[in-house]
């Protein structure tokens, strides 16, 4: 039987027809709109009196919520796929900024209702939730109610709100505005030319350590030069969060990051442990890479530099079929999902000009659809990007028959099934690899993911531990935020490198977003908490997946540690869930080791 040939452009019209120019897109937002109110409506007409008539209320607010909601989401998947597909499309940025308007009015509706949730008697609170319509979601509205309790007043929260926009997330923003204002000077065959950022970055995976040599340089001096005007920006974004904590009554600054990722300190701790107790074998794979580069100790600046020349190129109805085929060794579903989402044009990976950079995934809550958004030029990279997608709308599909407020899964565990889809694909890759430099190429594009999230996010998360306990005291100076970072980064990588990044702390956006604080820490326990999945499903074969599509299930709907209790039978505050994630990174460390003995 021939398999179906598969289109590399997405059908969106089967959502709104017209694109960024659709009426009945526009029709949709007006009744999203509407949604908004009757919601709004209903929360300030609720009156809490203690007693049967709450239940009720409650139940008819979140039917509206509901409503509201998957349409919100619904629209806002509708765009960020119009945004980019075409960079041209000047009727994306208007939509956009609509959508965005409608989702802050429906969480500013929502203030009011989280508050009144706190004025309900306990006894009575608990009564409401072993009934019918409210226990399936009881841990997100007992989650919303602590999460309002330990908040100050609902006026004073709204003023916190409203002074941050021009002061906290105005300091954000002006982050942005000062790196697109930087360039970096740069000679390159002779020519003399100006890179933006992100071009500048690319030259760091150069094959000539010269070219990546020179470029650092340039860098370096680059983020130094504007270095006073991120430590100020640094210090207030942190300043301001303090000071928060501080009239909160919170004392840990690591408080509000572990709740927002739904796990506890000790899980934390127990993770960064058994990391810095494993740094051995990874540096043996940089010093192995240094002797392979020619050099004798590698520098920041050759982390990305590439091995060897070989790249084979896969069509993408190869990239398609190799991913289905290994799919189905895992389960049927997974297999099913991936077919359909082929089939029916799901995906949007064609190589042409106005498309954004990079890939995503994104769901369509009321069509019950997923879309998935990457340029595919035929390398291995393009493959494990896309079967990294495909796990993100497996994710999705997983939980597609829950109630709305069980499938809003946090950022630790929003990688798990995309990591795990990526790990099926590349131990297959490795593994059916035609020549032993290909596969030698793989192999450490398998390892530089773990080098980057056991070394460079550990001493992202080091630096910012010792950053945030000196701001409680006074401003630090962009000298001390040097130290503080090269003492992280030394740490981090077992004193492995030659030159380090001190200036990383001005040049890693991710420490200025304002949205999510210590936006690190999740990256590595996503990744571990998925090599560990994967590692007891190996275990368990083909028959594991019913229980995997089980704990999907769970991810938005408990606390990490009672997912892993129920679904793993582990205890991720103790060592051995994490031992264990971490010796599948080790085992390809130990396989590129072997490969490469001269």
């Amino acid at each position: 039987m021939t398999a179906a040939i598969y289109s590399d452009v997405w059908d969106l019209d089967t959502f709104f027809l017209g694109g960024s120019e659709s009426a009945e897109f526009q029709a949709y937002l007006m009744e999203v709109h509407k949604r908004i109110d009757s919601l709004s409506q209903a929360i300030h007409s609720w009156d809490v009196a203690n007693n049967e008539e709450d239940r009720e209320k409650i139940t008819q607010i979140l039917f509206l919520f509901q409503q509201a909601g998957v349409k919100i989401r619904q629209a806002g998947a509708y765009v960020s796929c119009l945004e980019a597909e075409n960079t041209a499309d000047t009727n994306a940025g208007p939509l956009r900024a609509r959508v965005t308007e409608l989702s802050a009015d429906l969480n500013t509706s929502l203030l009011p209702f989280d508050q009144k949730l706190t004025k309900i008697k306990h006894d009575l609170w608990q009564a409401f939730l072993q009934t019918d319509e409210l226990k399936e979601i009881s841990f997100i509205l007992n989650e919303r109610r602590e999460k309002a309790q330990e908040k100050l007043s609902q006026e004073e929260e709204a003023i916190i709100q409203s002074l941050s926009v021009d002061g906290y997330h105005g300091w954000g923003q002006m982050y942005d505005v000062v790196v697109g204002t930087m360039v970096i000077p740069f000679v390159e065959n002779g020519a003399e030319q100006n890179l933006s950022v992100g071009q500048a970055a690319n030259k760091f995976s150069h094959p000539d350590r010269n070219v990546r040599q020179a470029v650092f340089t340039k860098w370096e001096q680059a983020w130094q030069d504007k270095a006073p005007y991120f430590a100020k920006t640094l210090n207030h974004l942190a300043g301001f969060r303090l000071n928060i904590y501080k009239k909160r009554g919170w004392d840990d600054p690591l408080k509000e990051p572990l709740a927002i990722n739904r796990m506890e300190r000790n899980t934390l701790d127990a993770m960064w442990d058994v990391i810095a107790k494993n740094k051995a074998p990874f540096v043996k794979f940089l010093e192995r890479k240094a002797e392979l580069l020619g050099v004798e100790k590698l520098s920041w600046y050759d982390l990305d530099a590439p091995l060897g020349s070989a790249e084979t190129k896969v069509s993408y109805q190869e990239g398609a079929e190799f991913i289905i085929e290994h799919f189905s060794q895992f389960g049927q579903e997974m297999k099913a999902f991936a077919e359909k989402a082929f089939e029916n044009r799901w995906i949007e990976a064609e190589d042409r000009p106005s498309k954004k950079p990079g890939g995503f995934h994104t769901y369509f809550a009321e069509s019950q659809e997923s879309r998935i958004f990457m340029t595919y030029s035929g390398s291995a990279s393009n493959v494990s990007t896309l079967a990294h997608e495909l796990g993100h709308g497996f994710h999705t599909y997983a939980m597609k028959d829950l109630h709305f407020l069980n499938r809003n899964y946090s950022m630790n565990v929003a990688e798990t099934a995309s990591t795990f889809a990526e790990m099926i694909v590349a131990d297959a890759s490795v593994k059916n690899a035609k020549t032993d430099e290909e596969k030698l190429a793989l192999l450490e594009d398998k390892i530089q993911r773990s080098v980057a999230l056991l070394m460079n996010i550990h001493a992202r998360f080091l630096f910012e531990t010792k950053y945030y306990n000196e701001r409680a005291k006074g401003m630090v100076s962009a000298e001390r935020l040097n130290e503080l970072m090269t003492e992280a980064q030394k740490e981090a990588y077992g004193h492995a490198l030659d030159e380090y990044h001190p200036s990383f702390w001005s040049s890693k956006l991710h420490f200025y977003i304002t949205g999510v604080p210590f936006y690190n820490f999740p990256y590595t326990f996503g990744y571990l908490f998925s090599l560990g999945i994967y590692a007891y499903a190996q275990e368990k074969g083909a028959a594991y997946e019913e229980q995997y599509i089980a704990l999907l299930k769970d991810t938005a709907s408990m606390k990490v540690e009672d997912l892993a209790k129920k679904h793993l039978q582990t205890d991720l505050t103790k060592p051995d869930f994490w031992e264990k994630a971490v010796q599948l990174c080790i085992d390809d460390v130990e396989e590129f080791l072997s490969l490469t003995q001269s």
